[in-house]
């Protein structure tokens, strides 16, 4: 029976899942949010990988100086996935804002909650087609780090270890997305009301040198920014890694209590 149930739930998952993935790439959104944001990533890789050809061509024409610290990592890798990660604070929140708020408009709300599908596998099949997109997006974009691996030396811990961060905020911002989705009918003000909440958790860090050691620990831990500059930097902690699970849950849970709600309403 439990075995069954498991099946049973799991497909339910898949089929909401998919259903959302065809939604979306039978509109233009997809396509424009994936052409969009290719684009913009290959508009920062060849800026970043030009203004380092650059440094470099003016520094080894200097006679007896050390060009060692000019490195790829701290030129070209960081910084991309530093810009990746202010895009997709737009771009997720466009993604998300139709989840649950065109269910709303369209009156197909209603039908999903009285289908054998509970709420825990809508919030969890939703989230599943915003994951699969964005990662499909980020994968997209593994060009990049390639071409240097093919024609220079980048740190492999490092690009793994920043794309790791990259993916990791990203799921973290599907699930504040389905949560702002969850709570209205309509699309613009659900995408609005995510991309200022993820904008806040990105500045939140801003006042903590003015703050006192308590408070300054405080906003610095609930920072986005800081968990994935850390990740940039190479370094998997333990720390940063429980934060985005946390954050990722959180709001996951907070989206099944606004979907059970509308529910009982």
């Amino acid at each position: 029976m439990c075995a069954a149930g498991t099946t049973a739930t799991m497909r339910n998952v898949w089929a909401i899942a998919w259903r959302d993935l065809r939604s979306l790439f039978t509109s233009p959104i997809a396509y424009v949010l994936l052409t969009g944001f290719e684009l913009l990533a290959g508009w920062f890789f060849f800026n970043l990988l030009s203004q380092f050809n650059r440094m470099v061509a003016v520094y080894s024409g200097l006679q007896g100086y050390d060009t060692t610290w000019l490195n790829l990592n701290d030129a070209v890798v960081a910084p991309l996935l530093q810009n990746l990660s202010l895009v997709l604070i737009i771009v997720v929140p466009m993604l998300t804002m139709r989840s649950f708020a065109e269910e709303r408009s369209a009156g197909t709300y209603e039908l999903l909650f009285t289908s054998p599908v509970r709420v825990a596998e809508m919030v969890a099949g939703k989230f599943l087609a915003g994951l699969a997109m964005v990662t499909f997006m980020i994968a997209l974009t593994l060009v990049f780090p390639v071409i240097l691996f093919v024609y220079g030396n980048p740190e492999v811990g490092l690009v793994i270890s920043g794309y790791l961060g990259l993916l990791a905020m990203a799921i973290a911002a599907i699930a504040i997305g389905n949560f702002t989705s969850a709570l209205t009918s309509n699309q613009i003000i659900a995408a609005v009301s995510s991309l200022v909440i993820l904008l806040l958790m990105f500045v939140i860090n801003w006042p903590a040198e003015g703050a006192g050691e308590t408070l300054k620990a405080v906003l610095l831990y609930l920072s986005v920014t800081e968990h994935f500059r850390v990740m940039v930097r190479g370094i998997i902690d333990t720390k940063d890694v429980v934060y985005f699970i946390s954050l990722t849950g959180v709001f996951l849970f907070l989206t099944h209590r606004a979907v059970e709600s509308a529910r009982w309403r």
